[in-house]
């Protein structure tokens, strides 16, 4: 198993940047497959963006691309989000997730096939 801990969430103006951290321990970081999601109030958790064990490949929302960017750091067991050009419609709580599967196509997108959960960092951007 892994146990995830997000960090880094705050308050911000839009236009605004922050750096999401999710430090992992537990079982080999590099073995899992890493995606971040985000639930606003009254919404269902969507995804955001995604990265796979090694780092070469990332995917991302079409509502943060161009803005957000996913990396990993295996020597550190983390992974991040920079967060820039923020907005008040991505004001959620951020999620970070891993898994062991065998992730390919659409299966990035969806939360069912990720194993492992953080327990949430609170973003608020104000406009």
């Amino acid at each position: 198993q892994v146990q995830l801990v997000e960090s880094g969430g705050g308050l911000v103006q839009a236009g605004g940047s922050l750096r999401l951290s999710c430090a992992t321990s537990g079982r080999t970081f590099s073995s899992y497959s890493m995606g971040w999601f985000r639930q606003a109030p009254g919404k269902e958790r969507e995804f955001v963006a995604a990265i796979i064990r090694s780092g070469g490949i990332t995917y991302y929302a079409d509502s943060v691309k161009g803005r957000f960017t996913v990396s990993r750091d295996n020597a550190k067991n983390t992974v991040y989000l920079q967060m820039n050009s923020l907005k008040p419609e991505d004001t959620a709580v951020y999620y970070c997730a891993a898994t062991e599967r065998r992730m390919y196509g659409s299966r990035w997108y969806f939360a069912r096939n990720y194993d492992y959960w953080g327990q949430g960092t609170q973003v608020t951007v104000s406009s």
